[in-house]
């Protein structure tokens, strides 16, 4: 269509040239005593046009002629230029293929051309981000090679103050990249110190906090630790299952460090619901409060959630959780009894059930019932301690009621186990 209309209009033109030309009857008289010249109007329109179009010709080749200087000096930066992005791609390409040797000659090669380019007065639009990536990629290699010193050198150069936004992110760049060659040498310190001079916006970023993360746990920092794994699961840097496991693994840590009930408590306060409300966590703190002599009511009261769905746990978290319920047996209360003999009714053929009950009513000097209930469970439970513990206080309870052949059974039952 544009074609069609363009072949309109230079027909159009063409039409209106002929009939201006055709029917143009003026002349032009050119005096010059004593001669006088007669010109047709269109010959000296037509002469008018070629002179401006041969004069504009002259003009553009004198122009070319003197700009030949100048066109040739700025072919040959070009040609610089590429060669400078040229090695560049080359000491990235063979420093991701393990040639450090080669990326750390290419880099320096890029300085090295990069410097003749600003001797001569041909300044890169982009030479300051230009020149920090290749001081980085031979500090780069200079670590795969364990050179330290070029590392660090070429490290500060790599940190000179660069003005734009570019050259903000190539600084963070390289504070990170110092980040993970710190953490590489397992030296946390370090680390935390070229993360610390990071801006707030580049700190919460997710490689920022992995590095974090790893930095508190390498310093045994459970508490810190935590709070940024928090942070890298609200940003989905691990999976569902990942993130559950990590943060539950730093909460134990956590709990561990505590020494006495009163640290525990604070520790346990600084947890979140839905952490305190993970099966593993709630049981290890309940365990290590009644280790550290602390209220067992309160350690019941923590796993009360996980025994409300003790259909969900898997058979190691079941053994767990009777173990925690047995070691705050002395000081059980009657809800808490009514609890065991609920879910022992309930799940009939639950060992673990059967010999918490078992467990609560030998407590409560309930011999008979518990007699019934730990000789059940003695048949059925799979866990080895468990299984031992059964006929321990099978063969006391024979013991207390004068049987001494049942009682030397149950012993030698609980021994070979």
């Amino acid at each position: 269509m544009r074609a069609a209309l363009w072949f309109l209009a230079l027909f159009g033109v063409a039409v209106a040239i002929a009939l201006f030309a055709g029917n143009n009857q003026g002349t032009v008289t050119v005096f010059w005593p004593p001669y006088r010249i007669d010109l047709s109007l269109n010959l000296v329109l037509m002469l008018s046009v070629g002179g401006f179009v041969f004069l504009y010709a002259v003009l553009r080749a004198l122009s070319a002629l003197f700009h030949l200087p100048q066109q040739a000096r700025r072919w040959r930066n070009q040609q610089k230029e590429r060669a400078v992005h040229g090695l560049l791609v080359d000491a990235i390409a063979h420093l991701l293929a393990g040639r450090f040797v080669r990326a750390r000659k290419s880099a320096e090669t890029v300085l090295a051309q990069e410097a003749a380019l600003q001797a001569s007065e041909r300044h890169l639009p982009h030479s300051e981000p230009l020149r920090a990536l290749a001081h980085l990629l031979v500090a780069e290699s200079a670590q795969a090679l364990q050179d330290k010193s070029a590392r660090d050198t070429h490290l500060q150069q790599a940190l000179a103050p660069q003005a734009g936004r570019e050259g903000l992110a190539m600084r963070e760049g390289v504070l990170m990249r110092a980040a993970r060659w710190s953490l590489d040498e397992r030296d946390p310190q370090a680390a935390g110190r070229w993360l610390g001079e990071l801006p707030l916006g580049a700190a919460r970023r997710t490689l920022a906090l992995r590095m974090k993360l790893k930095a508190y746990r390498l310093l045994s920092q459970p508490a810190e630790a935590l709070e940024t794994a928090r942070l890298l699961a609200k940003h989905r840097a691990f999976s569902p299952l990942a993130a559950e496991s990590i943060v539950r693994g730093l909460a134990i840590d956590l709990l561990n460090g505590a020494h006495d009930s009163a640290q525990l408590l604070r520790a346990w306060g600084t947890l979140e619901p839905a952490e305190r409300a993970m099966p593993d966590l709630a049981i290890h703190g309940a365990l290590r409060l009644q280790a550290l002599h602390g209220d067992a009511q309160l350690a019941r009261q923590w796993m009360l959630p996980i025994w409300e769905r003790h259909s969900e746990l898997s058979d190691a978290q079941k053994v767990r959780l009777v173990q925690a319920l047995e070691a705050g047996l002395d000081s059980i209360d009657s809800a808490w009894l009514a609890r065991f003999e609920a879910a022992q009714r309930a799940n009939p053929r639950d060992a673990s059930l059967q010999y918490l009950a078992g467990m609560a009513c030998m407590k409560r000097q309930l011999w008979g019932k518990a007699q019934q209930l730990l000789t059940q469970a003695a048949l059925g439970l799979r866990d080895a301690r468990l299984h031992r513990q059964a006929w321990r206080a099978l063969a006391q309870l024979a013991e207390d009621r004068g049987d001494a052949e049942t009682a030397a059974q149950a012993w030698k039952r609980a021994a070979t186990e």
